[in-house]
């Protein structure tokens, strides 16, 4: 199961357009504070991150911090980016690093907890989310970064990813039946939206990317992405018994 996932996180990956690995950024920046805090380092987030990111093997600096000589490129590093997902009893972290462009290189797996003190719970739920992290087993490779936009793919797959990027990017969303009994409406949240039915129940958690037509997507504890394809109409695609399926939603935003 454990595989499953992180081939699947892979695919995420690819789904925006990667070809460079995580190991070939030399090191990761952490903002002293996440989008869902109040203050610097709230819950000790910032502490934890460094804290995580040192124990998987990277060289980790706060965005405070002059950094040292080697590190003049703010393209040779990453930048962390810790989301929450607003769930009901339940602490849900994700963890997003990106690249110098704002582009998604790795997402991590949703860590939770179910502790009630928020310092217990969010230690705990970043702890488990950088658990998927560790399976990584970075090591800087050395390689140079490519600091186009849009690089070289170096693999068929990837390429066939950034062809399909670029073409959902000019894609415009049909506009969805109304009276589709399955019909969804998009709440904006603070890392992209909640899909509602006419319940009103969430049914879906899209957190946004790089890409305005691809979201990373969680349903029924079913992790994913919703898709805008060249129909005009999203799909909620992921991996079920090591098969990938691809699942029709009508959405209004």
């Amino acid at each position: 199961m454990m595989r499953i996932k992180f081939l699947f996180a892979a695919l995420l990956c690819s789904v925006v357009g990667f070809a460079q690995s995580i190991n070939d950024y030399k090191a990761v920046i952490i903002p002293l504070k996440y989008e869902f805090m109040k203050t610097d380092n709230q819950y000790r987030l910032a502490t934890l991150s460094k804290q995580n990111l040192t124990k998987a093997g990277f060289e980790a600096f706060y965005s405070n911090e002059q950094l040292p000589d080697g590190y003049t490129d703010r393209c040779q590093v990453l930048y962390i980016d810790v989301v929450k997902d607003n769930a009901f009893l339940v602490t849900k972290l994700i963890v997003n690093f990106k690249d110098c462009f704002g582009q998604v290189v790795y997402t991590s797996e949703v860590g939770r907890s179910k502790e009630k003190d928020y310092d217990v719970a969010y230690k705990e739920a970043l702890d488990n989310a950088f658990k998927s992290v560790f399976t990584l087993h970075y090591k800087y490779s050395g390689n140079p970064i490519a600091t186009s936009k849009t690089p070289a793919p170096t693999k068929t797959v990837a390429a066939t990813a950034v062809t399909t990027v670029a073409a959902t990017q000019i894609v415009t969303a049909s506009s969805p039946d109304l009276k589709d009994p399955n019909l969804l409406y998009a709440q904006p949240t603070e890392s992209g939206y909640q899909l509602i039915d006419k319940t009103p129940k969430v049914v879906m958690k899209l957190f946004k990317t790089s890409q305005p037509n691809v979201y990373i997507a969680s349903k029924d504890n079913v992790q994913g992405s919703l898709i805008l394809k060249g129909d005009g109409q999203w799909y909620f695609e992921s991996y079920q018994n090591d098969k990938l399926v691809s699942e029709k939603i009508v959405v209004k935003f």
